[in-house]
């Protein structure tokens, strides 16, 4: 599908990923794993701000508290304070499990932080697994299968669904979900000799769009798995979507100029689609249940 997509932050981002948009404060917001860095864009100004990070950044989340994210660092969880930089950690994620480190997360229509590690060691063995953050900060192991790099976490509308994947193998998976998980299945496959499955988000109607990387492109999936639509972007590392703008139907989606082996202009820029047929979803605050 042939529409606009415009470069808003040239951030050259060396792995740019998990946009949220968050309502309160119009703002978006991303990390760049890589570069240690946490970002932020204010369309109606144009400014960015950056925060560095004491570890890499591999995901986060809005919080019930103004001022507060819930922050999936490299080897833990932990708290960061706008206000004055504070880092608390909560819990460190699997200190005992050698090579791997956080990386996609999201908050379930409960509120709950759910995320994934991956492995970084040569070979990328299948030990990654997937875990959930609940509001009394318990951390509970999710009974997924064990993946090489965990990604496109996301929800159904109603919460009912949770959509996974692991990014080298080739597709996106799902569950019924709730406090417990059943059904583990296939829910779409990608091509042979395409991208990976990176990112994802769900949108109003519950169809759902995911970045592919390697593929330059993201692709909006119906609830039953086939393509109803494929956005190019001008990179060919795209990494997560997010819905955003006062009406929710700004496509933000960044990008990462890691291992490229030929260079292009605008990778690790974060860009941006109108969408004219359908609105995202507010971003679930950690602690807030989506009511």
């Amino acid at each position: 599908m042939e529409v606009a997509v415009d470069l808003i932050v040239d951030a050259q981002n060396v792995l740019g990923e998990c946009a949220v948009w968050c309502d309160r404060t119009q703002r978006l917001w991303w990390t760049d794993i890589l570069g240690r860095k946490l970002w932020n864009f204010t369309p109606a100004s144009g400014a960015s701000d950056q925060w560095d990070m004491p570890e890499r950044l591999a995901s986060f989340a809005l919080t019930a508290v103004d001022g507060r994210l819930l922050l999936g660092l490299e080897s833990r969880l932990a708290w960061f304070s706008l206000a004055d930089g504070e880092v608390t950690t909560i819990v460190e994620v699997e200190a005992d499990v050698h090579g791997t480190r956080l990386n996609d997360g999201r908050c379930d229509r409960e509120g709950r932080f759910v995320f994934g590690t991956m492995n970084e060691a040569v070979g990328r063995a299948p030990i990654g697994r997937f875990y959930r953050l609940a509001h009394d900060l318990q951390l509970e192991c999710l009974p997924l299968q064990p993946v090489a790099i965990a990604n496109s976490i996301c929800f159904s509308p109603d919460g009912g669904t949770m959509y996974f994947c692991d990014s080298l193998g080739g597709a996106i998976s799902c569950c019924d979900y709730g406090d417990q998980l059943t059904g583990q299945r296939e829910f779409a496959r990608l091509p042979p000799g395409g991208g990976e499955p990176d990112g994802s988000l769900v949108d109003a109607d519950g169809h759902l769009w995911n970045a592919e990387w390697g593929a330059g492109r993201i692709v909006r999936y119906r609830p039953d798995g086939s393509v109803e639509r494929v956005i190019a972007v001008p990179v060919s590392q795209p990494t997560c979507p997010a819905f955003g703008g006062a009406l929710l139907n700004q496509l933000f989606v960044t990008s990462a100029l890691v291992d490229l082996l030929v260079p292009e202009r605008y990778a690790g820029g974060v860009f941006s689609v109108t969408i004219t047929d359908t609105v995202g979803l507010p971003e679930v605050r950690f602690g807030h249940r989506n009511e």
